[in-house]
């Protein structure tokens, strides 16, 4: 037989770069000293870095094929298990053995030769190679399974955590904790998109590598982490941590709503769906304003909007859409509020809603020893009842009074816990409408600015052209400012109480700094 002419074929057991660097270096160095020393011809040089676990390695099928078809008939390898790890490869390389299509194995720490013996040791060696894989993965899953008893997260932290090396486990990073609260409570607020939070985060330091905000996917991963809440996932099922969440659950909930309102199908448009059907009526004989396409001139299509004349006749014209979303936009802009007076608003509100908690805890404690001295005096009646120091008649009726006075503290106190928090919900959910119809100005779906009009305005009515949208009193006092002081602007709220009300008086400032009081907004305290 003639010599051999060998593959030198050398391979490491991850595909990152940053591990095993040296791996395949030092098998070529190892194995061209080897070839030298021991005379033998190279005739291809073959590497890669992939697992033997699982058939399917290209370089190695490559390598196979071209020695099947004679071109070599030699391998040289550091060791059988850099070879194959699993039966298939292994069954490979000993039938090629057996069919002679290859006569030398060699290994710088293996001995081979093809003999029924050594074809016994080299089946051992991928056996032994195949078991210790296999080994390996159960004792990797075994270690696994008791950090998920321990509740450690098992991969990388995700962004806001970090790994703490001491611990093996992730906790809570300074910084980057509270962008991811701040990012929640923006996207709970109904003020974000996907895309627009995604700004958000790139304009506060979160970006792709490539330095652009980050998609719409990447977000909604990000609202959708449960890591947040202190659990850790594996294989798609979750498990509760041992480290400290970064959310609470009422806000995450909040942001989930949030995105299922958002991730409702929407009907796909087609030549039929106008966007503003259904919402206008009118304004000469109160039908409702329908829709349909025309041809101008060039064949040009656009959608126009005109009164169904359902109720007889009527001289009102049409309106284009374009014109008709325009006339909405500037409405919504009159009423709107800007991102720096609504924060200022809501801060205001936070502050009162404090005030008025501390205020019904005083309240409320002092109902409480108002009922206990009732208590106490209905005991005290009793024993004088049961001792004979009073008459069973004054009795009875110094009780019936002492019950009522407890039935009527009983249900001020309930009252007062149950209603706490309802004079001001409505207040804020004003300003964060206000707030959104600010956005909605520079938006092009239509769609979503009328379900916006539906909930926001009142009577919105088409006549001669032109559209009316009615707003509740406050809204209609933030236009009246807008228009008739354009060079002032908010800079108070403060807050006043009483036993009875919560009053904000609102004031106006001129570039000078000086101020105008111009309004007060009351709102009435239930339970008191």
């Amino acid at each position: 037989m003639s010599k051999p002419k060998y593959f030198l074929y050398a391979r490491k057991s991850t595909e990152d770069d940053d591990k095993q660097v040296m791996s395949i270096e030092a098998q070529l160095f190892e194995l061209r000293e080897f070839a030298s020393r021991e005379n033998l011809e190279i005739l291809a040089e073959f590497q890669e870095s992939k697992s033997a676990k699982t058939p399917g390695r290209e370089q190695f099928n490559i390598m196979m094929t071209r020695i099947e078809s004679g071109e070599a008939n030699g391998v040289l390898a550091w060791h059988p298990d850099r070879l194959a790890r699993n039966s298939i490869d292994g069954g490979r390389v000993i039938y090629a053995v057996d069919t002679e299509k290859v006569s030398s194995l060699r290994f710088p720490t293996f001995w081979f030769e093809p003999t029924p013996q050594g074809l016994f040791m080299l089946q051992v060696a991928f056996g032994q190679s195949k078991y210790y894989s296999d080994n390996l993965k159960q004792n990797v899953e075994r270690g696994m399974r008791q950090k998920l008893r321990r509740g450690e997260w098992l991969t990388k932290a995700p962004f806001g955590y970090i790994n703490n090396p001491r611990t093996r486990n992730i906790e809570p990073d300074p910084v980057k904790s509270k962008l991811i609260v701040k990012a929640f409570e923006e996207y709970a607020s109904g003020s974000h998109t996907l895309i627009s939070l995604a700004q958000f985060l790139a304009d506060h330091g979160l970006t792709t590598k490539a330095g652009t905000p980050l998609g719409k996917a990447s977000v909604k991963r990000i609202l959708t982490n449960r890591a947040y809440l202190g659990f850790t996932k594996h294989r798609d099922e979750y498990f509760p941590g041992s480290f400290a969440p970064i959310l609470s659950p009422t806000l995450f909930e909040a942001v989930q709503k949030q995105l299922a309102k958002r991730a409702r199908p929407q009907y796909k448009r087609t030549v039929h769906n106008f966007p503003f059907t259904g919402l206008f009526r009118c304004g000469e004989c109160g039908s409702m304003i329908t829709a349909q396409w025309a041809t101008g001139r060039h064949g040009y299509k656009y959608r126009y909007y005109r009164c169904t004349k359902k109720q007889g006749y009527c001289s009102q014209g049409y309106l284009q859409e374009d014109a008709l979303a325009s006339q909405v936009k500037k409405q919504l802009q009159a009423v709107s509020l800007s991102s720096a007076a609504a924060e200022y608003l809501l801060n205001a509100i936070e502050s009162i809603e404090q005030e008025d908690k501390t205020a019904e805890d005083n309240r409320l404690g002092l109902l409480k020893d108002e009922l206990l001295a009732i208590e106490k005096k209905l005991d005290a009646l009793v024993d004088l009842h049961l001792d004979g120091d009073i008459e069973r008649a004054v009795y009875l009726k110094k009780k019936d009074v002492l019950m009522r006075q407890k039935l009527q503290l009983t249900t001020k106190k309930s009252a007062a816990r149950n209603g706490r928090k309802n004079w001001v919900e409505p207040l804020r959910n004003w300003i964060l409408d206000s707030k959104r119809a600010g956005f909605l100005t520079d938006s092009d779906d239509f769609d979503e600015i009328r379900e916006f009009v539906r909930k926001f305005g009142t009577n919105p009515a088409l006549r001669d052209k032109a559209i009316s949208i009615s707003f509740c009193p406050p809204s209609v006092f933030a236009r009246s400012v807008a228009l008739k002081a354009p060079s002032l602007s908010w800079c108070a709220a403060s807050p006043r109480t009483s036993s009875e009300l919560s009053e904000v008086e609102v004031s106006l400032c001129d570039p000078t700094g000086n101020r105008t009081p111009i309004s007060r907004m009351k709102t009435w305290r239930p339970g008191r």
